[in-house]
C-alpha cells in the first residue's frame, strides 16, 4: 500500500474512532438520565441500568457509524486542504481523485463492519435490552410468551394469537379458551381478526372480534353449542396493542436467515409480510451508505469554495447525511405502505445519493 494511502486511512480511522466514542458517550449519558427514574421506580439497582445501556451500544454504533465516517473524511481532507497538503500532492503530479481510492476501501471496510454489527451483535443485544426494559422495568411479561406465536394466560383463560400486524394494529388468528374451576373448557372462541377499542375510562379496553365461531358448553347435556357470526364481538383479552408491540419480534432482533424464515412462515399462513420484506432488503442496502457517504464527503471536501472553510464543509456533510436519512426513511415508509416494491424502497436512496457522489466528484478540479 502506498504511503499516501496508509496516511489517509490512518487519519480517517483515528478521527472516526474519536467521533464514535464521543457520540456514543453522549447518547448513553442522555439515555441514562432519561431512564434512570424508571429503573428506580421498578426497584432495580443502578447496575441493571448500566447493563441495559451496555446492550444498547451495538445498536447505537450501527446508527452512528456512517455519520462518524462522513465526519472523519471531512475532517481529514479538510485539514489536508488547510495545510496545503492537497496542493503539494497536485504539484507532485498526484490528482485529487487518487485520494478517493483509499476512501472507497475505507467505505467498504466500514460497510462490512456495519453489516456484521447489525447482523451478528444487534439482534442479540437489542432483544436483551428490550427484555430488560419491558419485562423488568415495565413488568409486562406475566401473561406473554416470546415464541413464534403469542400466548396470554390468566386464572381461567388462555388466549392464542397467531400474528399481530403492527401497521394495521390488528390481531389475526385469535383463539380464546375459557375454563371453569375444574379446568374444564366451558367456552372457546375462534376469530379471524381482532381490532382494539380503547376504553374511555382509565383501564384496558376491549377487542372487537370479527368472523368468529363460538363454542359454549351446555352443563345439562355436556355438549358444546356451536355458533358463528361475522361480529363484532367485544371481548377483553387483558392486553393492549402496546403490550403486543413488546412481544412481536422486531426485524432488528432477527438475523437475515431468521427474518427470511419468519417471512415465509407468516406468508404461508396468509398474512401480509410487506413490512418485513422491506426490512429484509434494508438490512443489505443500508450498510452501503458508508461507501456512498464517504464519496459524497470527499467530493464536498474537494470543492474549492468549501475546502477553505472546514466548519462549512462539515456542515455541508452533516446536511447531506441528514438529507440521506430523511429520504431513506421516506422510501422505507412508502415501502411499508406497499406503494413501491420492497427492493425499490430499500435501494432508491442509495442509488440517488451514489449519483450525487459521482456528480460532486466529477466537479472537483
Amino acid at each position: 500500500m502506498p504511503i499516501l494511502y496508509r496516511y489517509v486511512i490512518h487519519q480517517i480511522l483515528r478521527y472516526a474512532a474519536v467521533i464514535l466514542v464521543i457520540v456514543v458517550g453522549i447518547y448513553l449519558v442522555v439515555d441514562f438520565f432519561e431512564r434512570i427514574d424508571n429503573f428506580i421506580e421498578a426497584g432495580l439497582p443502578v447496575s441493571r441500568t448500566l447493563v441495559y445501556l451496555a446492550y444498547k451500544i451495538p445498536t447505537i454504533i450501527a446508527q452512528i457509524l456512517p455519520v462518524a465516517l462522513l465526519l472523519a473524511v471531512m475532517v481529514t481532507l479538510g485539514l489536508m486542504g488547510k495545510h496545503n497538503e492537497v496542493v503539494a500532492l497536485k504539484s507532485g503530479g498526484i490528482s485529487y481523485h487518487r485520494l478517493v481510492r483509499p476512501l472507497v476501501g475505507v467505505g467498504v471496510l466500514f460497510s462490512l463492519l456495519l453489516f456484521i454489527t447489525a447482523e451478528v451483535f444487534v439482534p442479540v443485544t437489542a432483544a436483551k435490552s428490550n427484555a430488560i426494559w419491558w419485562e423488568e422495568v415495565k413488568q409486562r411479561s406475566a401473561v406473554l410468551s416470546r415464541e413464534k406465536n403469542i400466548w396470554l394466560k390468566d386464572d381461567q383463560r388462555i388466549a392464542h394469537i397467531k400474528f399481530y400486524d403492527r401497521d394495521a394494529g390488528t390481531a389475526h388468528g385469535i383463539t380464546v379458551y375459557v375454563f371453569d374451576e375444574a379446568f374444564r373448557m366451558v367456552r372457546r372462541i375462534d376469530a379471524a381478526t381482532a381490532v382494539y377499542e380503547p376504553s374511555h375510562a382509565r383501564g384496558i379496553g376491549h377487542w372487537q372480534l370479527f368472523e368468529l365461531m363460538e363454542q359454549v358448553l351446555d352443563p345439562a347435556s355436556g355438549q358444546y353449542r356451536v355458533s358463528s357470526e361475522d361480529g363484532p364481538l367485544g371481548f377483553s383479552l387483558g392486553i393492549t396493542p402496546e403490550n403486543l408491540e413488546t412481544v412481536v419480534k422486531k426485524s432488528e432482533e432477527m438475523s437475515l436467515p431468521e427474518l427470511r424464515a419468519y417471512i415465509r412462515r407468516i406468508e404461508s399462513e396468509g398474512y401480509d409480510a410487506t413490512r418485513y420484506r422491506v426490512d429484509l432488503y434494508a438490512k443489505t442496502a443500508f450498510p452501503f451508505v458508508c461507501v456512498i457517504l464517504s464519496l459524497v464527503s470527499a467530493g464536498i471536501a474537494g470543492r474549492r469554495n468549501v475546502r477553505d472553510g472546514l466548519p462549512v464543509g462539515i456542515t455541508y456533510g452533516i446536511g447531506i447525511a441528514f438529507l440521506y436519512w430523511i429520504f431513506y426513511s421516506f422510501c422505507i415508509s412508502i415501502g411499508y405502505g406497499g406503494m413501491i416494491p420492497p427492493a425499490v424502497a430499500a435501494w432508491t436512496a442509495n442509488f440517488l445519493f451514489l449519483c450525487l457522489a459521482v456528480f460532486v466528484l466529477m466537479s472537483v478540479a
